[in-house]
């Protein structure tokens, strides 16, 4: 299996959430290397002086102090970052989240957060 996203960061505040993104990647996929970071601010710091860019960012919507949208609109300002895909990841049903995505003018695919291992698997694969 060749996926053509080799290098992923995840941003999520959940430790929990983390380790089970950490889980379902590494039994789709040993090659991918996958960084986390807990702290949006931070993650956006790292980024901008980052060697290497990920491929696909992972991005969290529910989190203390920066949220999902306000790193995206930090990180659109930022012209090397840019061009990388980002996917929310998140709690609220599709339904409610997309259209609000759409109204702030934020184009990224939104995927609720799924409870099983499997279904987190497979919306991977599908993804990457």
């Amino acid at each position: 299996m060749d996926m053509s996203y080799k290098n992923i960061l995840l941003i999520d505040d959940d430790i929990d959430d983390t380790q089970f993104f950490l889980e379902a990647l590494q039994k789709i996929n040993k090659e991918t290397l996958c960084r986390t970071a807990m702290n949006p601010s931070k993650a956006l710091e790292d980024l901008v002086i980052a060697e290497q860019l990920p491929d696909i960012i992972f991005l969290d919507y529910n989190m203390p102090a920066v949220n999902g949208l306000e790193f995206l609109k930090r990180m659109l300002q930022i012209e090397r970052l840019r061009h990388i895909e980002v996917i929310v990841l998140s709690t609220p049903p599709e339904e409610v989240m997309t259209p609000w995505l759409d109204r702030n003018n934020i184009r990224v695919k939104y995927i609720s957060k799924p409870v099983h291992m499997e279904e987190l698997q497979e919306i991977l694969k599908d993804l990457l």
